[in-house]
């Protein structure tokens, strides 16, 4: 339980850090474009929007129901090349890269 309830701290760290950045979606998406099958949803969404729709409310949603975390993933990679000459880059990858290494077991 203590990995759910570090993965659920970071998961309010990056909804912080996104709002912050002033990259935090305040309207809502259109439901057609999270059904793309392209990984990150790069077809349809910008990576901001990717996290916010997507990724947060996903790993909510199996933190509250109890299902298993996901135990493989590299979403900092992704910051990198989004984020990486933004001022908002530094907070938002370290975020991203204590996700990766709890979910990812590093």
């Amino acid at each position: 339980m203590a990995k759910k309830n570090q993965v659920d701290a970071l998961l309010t760290q990056l909804t912080q850090a996104l709002t912050q950045a002033e990259l935090w979606q305040y309207t809502q998406i259109e439901p057609r474009k999270l059904l793309s099958s392209e990984p990150f949803c790069c077809d349809t969404l910008q990576f901001e929007q990717w996290l916010q729709f997507i990724f947060i409310p996903k790993i909510r949603q199996l933190i509250v129901t109890g299902a298993p975390l996901p135990n493989n993933i590299l979403i900092a990679p992704m910051a990198e090349i989004h984020y990486s000459k933004l001022a908002c880059f530094l907070p938002l990858h370290r975020v991203l890269s204590e996700l990766d290494a709890i979910l990812s077991g590093r």
